[in-house]
């Protein structure tokens, strides 16, 4: 990644509601559903509001759920790879409209142009996946102590498939839960994030041209197979509580987290949570500097901060942080930050003003603690006073303790020396969340020592790359407090499934397990 100063000191000059109109009317989107409502979206890049969304009320959400539990009656009953067909028209919906919906997500979430059109890719990958999944939804034959009989196990689609997506990854999240929910034989209700419900109509444009698509190829698609919840927390407790929805993919903070748990698991539902992220590194003194520096600098500062996966702690060891830190420090203060609209841009916008606050808060609370801070400063963009720009801020702290245990969702990153690696296995593991880890070395017994099960207690575990940027051919999900979920690749489909276990007798005899005897005349 370049390092250099940023270009332009100006917002991007286009009218972005204009741009956004232009887009989303592009894509399919009636206009009236993003200029005639109550919701104001306000794209992060100057701050201004680019449309007013129409917003579900609680009494059509319900019929919405209603209808996506009678569609699942009827996408259950057809046959997997048929439903594979009408994600692969999906895939192609996304390929042909890359440009448009990653310009849009720019847009709405403030992402650089290479990030927008990236999380559109994951879409369109996660859609490859699950066309080939909908021919592989395998059980096993399992061996039985049974003479002339057979057990196996099958899988059977679920239900319904809740979606609460967060902001930062405001489509990719919700395809990877939809693509494999589909393909599994379930019907699914998204209720995306407020801030950004402009994509969301997008997608579901692009999702229902795929629709149309199948059922004049000769696919049968019942009305209500995916619906659309646009408002506030209200819609989301009502999918949470809903007793026709058997399972909700739950994407936010470890505090939402908190909150549909409980009530998921009162009713006895299913979730995945994908919640929190502390996610740390540790460069050893045999790693490779250069690339670790790429390495750290993408998972740190990519996305202004605003990743689940983004790298918060930084564990250097005391024979190469001389060296390092100096690196890094220049790349922090030379970085591009700016409109994400413009080439050259590295580092976009926050998203609003509360993100600014709760970085300016966790700064100083490092600060009272007696950290050492380079940068965190707001950063004066002409034409966008109501937006957030702020230069990354590095922050040598010596111990892990205060804002350092907290995730902050900025581009904040807490450096720290150490210098025994079974000492810096434990603060590692000692913050509350559990999701992605990263470990720079070349040496082998390092390496394994970090991906054994006394190295990182996270769920997904790195060598010489950092914690950010999941492909989704593996399962992504976290530990403890990340709340345990995992979706998109590797056996995620399982959690969108029912499993049974079938038992065959295809003999003249009834001989019972564990050799019981029940012998009536």
């Amino acid at each position: 990644m370049s390092v250099k100063a940023a270009p332009q000191t100006q917002a991007h000059t286009a009218d972005l509601a204009t741009e956004a109109d232009r887009l989303l009317t592009g894509l399919g989107v009636s206009r009236a559903s993003y200029t005639e409502g109550t919701l104001a979206v306000q794209t992060p890049i100057t701050g201004k509001i680019v449309g007013k969304v129409r917003e579900v009320s609680a009494a059509d959400a319900a019929v919405l759920i209603a209808k996506a539990h009678a569609a699942f009656q009827v996408w259950r009953l057809v046959p997997a790879p048929k439903r594979g067909e009408l994600v692969r028209l999906f895939g192609e919906e996304l390929r042909a409209n890359k440009q448009a919906l990653g310009r849009l997500v720019s847009i709405e979430v403030g992402k650089i142009a290479s990030e927008g059109l990236g999380e559109v890719q994951e879409m369109i990958d996660i859609c490859d996946f699950a066309v080939g999944l909908s021919r592989q939804l395998y059980g096993l034959t399992i061996a039985t102590e049974r003479g002339e009989h057979r057990m196996m196990e099958s899988w059977h689609p679920l239900g319904v498939t809740g979606i609460i997506s967060a902001f930062n990854f405001p489509v990719a999240v919700w395809a990877w839960n939809a693509a494999l929910a589909l393909v599994c034989g379930n019907s699914i209700v998204w209720k995306p994030s407020e801030k950004t419900p402009l994509t969301a109509l997008a997608t579901q444009a692009l999702f229902d041209r795929a629709l149309t698509r199948f059922t004049k190829e000769g696919g049968r698609a019942p009305a209500g197979l995916a619906a659309l919840l646009i408002g506030g927390r209200d819609l989301g407790e009502l999918l949470v509580d809903h007793a026709k929805v058997p399972l909700v993919s739950a994407t936010g903070s470890t505090a939402m987290g908190r909150a549909v748990g409980p009530r998921l698991a009162k009713r006895f539902a299913r979730a995945i949570l994908e919640l929190g992220g502390n996610n740390a590194a540790i460069v050893a003194p045999t790693a490779d500097l250069d690339l670790t520096l790429r390495g750290v600098a993408f998972a740190a500062m990519g996305t202004a901060g605003q990743r689940c996966t983004t790298l918060r702690r930084l564990f250097v060891h005391e024979s190469v942080y001389d060296s390092f830190v100096p690196r890094l420090k220049r790349a922090y203060a030379s970085v591009a930050v700016g409109s994400p609209l413009e080439a050259g841009t590295l580092v976009g916008p926050l998203i609003d003003g509360a993100a600014y606050r709760a970085m300016q808060g966790a700064l100083e609370a490092a600060k009272a603690a007696g950290a050492a801070i380079h940068g965190g400063e707001r950063i004066a963009v002409e034409g966008a006073a109501d937006a957030h720009y702020v230069r990354p801020a590095l922050v040598e702290i010596a111990a892990q303790t205060g804002p350092v245990e907290q995730e902050t969702f900025a581009p904040i990153l807490y450096v720290m020396k150490y210098s025994d690696l079974d000492a810096v296995l434990e603060l590692h593991n000692a913050v509350p969340q559990g999701l992605s880890s990263s470990i720079f070395t070349n040496d082998l017994r390092e390496a394994e020592t970090f991906l054994s099960a006394r190295g990182s207690d996270c769920g997904i575990a790195n060598v010489n790359i950092g914690p950010s940027g999941a492909e989704i051919g593996g399962a992504f999900g976290g530990e403890k407090e990340t709340g345990g979920g995992r979706e998109s690749g590797s056996d995620a489909w399982k959690a969108y499934m029912r499993r049974a276990t079938n038992t065959i007798n295809y003999g003249r005899t009834l001989p019972l397990a564990q050799g019981v005897k029940f012998d009536v005349v």
